[in-house]
């Protein structure tokens, strides 16, 4: 890493450190969802339905790719967005720091903080309600690294697609929903009716949470799930690549 690429990178951690919204909702908002969600009387009990699991068993990877949404789509789209908008991208092409610093640096500060806010997550949950350490950590990181890619992958498709701050904002809430479906927020993945899991499951986020869902009980990720992911990740990036443009 140059030295310029170094200084681009210490500038935007500072800047993330400097936003409470983005902090609270990257860092913070996925680990509050899961208390609330434990001070559920029947989300700690034994769930027939999910074979003998308590519903706070589930929600911990549910919580986790909160976390990496949050980061992909409502964080990251509407600063790269409106360092375009306001001709910061521009001014960088002439100097030594070339754009794609930036956009590097971007993508390390938003994917470092959604990793740290899923370890937040899973220390929690053992912690505050005794869900089990992932039984398959190397499968459960595998599954967590290609979640990461494809969030972020699809964040910069969308900042690629908006010529705004604003439009990002918006073409980022309008995926963010759906994205939040498919990972089993409003509803596990594995408490939906088998058709409509099956449909689930080719989204990014519908085979994360079987990924890391597998993975948590002691198996390997599932081998078809993270196919499902490394080919989003390769479709969205290269979507990302190109429509982006840096004015």
């Amino acid at each position: 890493m140059t030295t310029a690429a170094r200084t681009v990178l210490r500038t935007e951690v500072r800047l993330f450190g400097r936003e409470p919204a983005a902090l609270f909702w990257v860092m913070l908002s996925p680990t509050v969802l899961l208390v609330i969600l434990g001070q559920v009387p029947s989300f700690t009990e034994p769930s027939v339905g999910l074979g003998g699991r308590r519903m706070i068993d589930v929600y911990v990877p549910v919580s986790v790719l909160f976390a990496l949404i949050m980061a992909g789509l409502q964080a990251m789209p509407p600063v790269l967005a409106g360092y375009r908008e306001r001709g910061i991208l521009r001014r960088m092409s002439t100097t030594p720091v070339r754009p794609s610093a930036l956009l590097a640096a971007q993508l390390t500060v938003h994917g470092v903080g959604a990793l740290l806010s899923a370890l937040l997550v899973v220390l929690v949950g053992r912690l505050g309600f005794g869900v089990e350490v992932p039984g398959n950590l190397p499968g459960y990181l595998l599954a967590l690294v290609l979640a990461s890619a494809c969030a972020l992958a699809l964040g910069a498709a969308v900042c690629a697609v908006s010529r705004t701050q604003k439009i990002a904002t918006a073409v980022g809430s309008a995926v963010f929903f759906p994205s939040m479906f498919t990972a089993g927020v409003w509803l596990p993945v594995q408490a939906m009716p088998d058709t409509l899991r099956t449909i689930v499951e080719f989204s990014p986020f519908g085979a994360a949470s079987r990924a890391l869902d597998t993975a948590a009980g002691g198996a390997w990720a599932d081998w078809a799930a993270l196919g499902v992911m490394s080919l989003w990740a390769v479709l969205l990036t290269g979507a990302a690549v190109r429509w982006f443009r840096w004015e």
